[in-house]
């Protein structure tokens, strides 16, 4: 199985229980936006983003055997913002997730991302 590209179908199409499934149970999720992160929470942020955004799109992306290095344009009403991501896979489930978001542009472009 694609699980990198799996992966990205998954929640650009807001498929959280795809996604939820590709987890490993104890995944490691970290992140530079400004609230604390979890495996529920990260789930949660990228429902919000698939549901807002006019498009996400894979910009770029560096595969290995063991993960991968993901860059988004998430395209909003008004801007793009950019994220990237690092993927750890191991036993076709991905074990770490981590995000560094544009944090001004998201800010910007996707008021209330990441509030409770």
């Amino acid at each position: 199985m694609d699980v990198i590209g799996f992966w990205t179908r998954s929640w650009i199409n807001d498929d959280s229980a795809a996604v939820r499934k590709l987890l490993a149970p104890d995944v490691e999720v970290e992140w530079n936006l400004d609230a604390p992160v979890d495996d529920e929470e990260l789930l949660q942020v990228q429902h919000r983003i698939a549901a807002f955004a006019d498009k996400v799109t894979v910009a770029g992306e560096t595969l290995a055997e063991d993960g991968a290095t993901l860059v988004y344009d998430m395209v909003a009403p008004f801007g793009t913002a950019r994220m990237v991501e690092f993927l750890a896979v191991a036993g076709g489930r991905i074990t770490e997730v981590r995000q560094v978001y544009d944090v001004t542009l998201t800010d910007r472009y996707f008021p209330g991302l990441y509030d409770n």
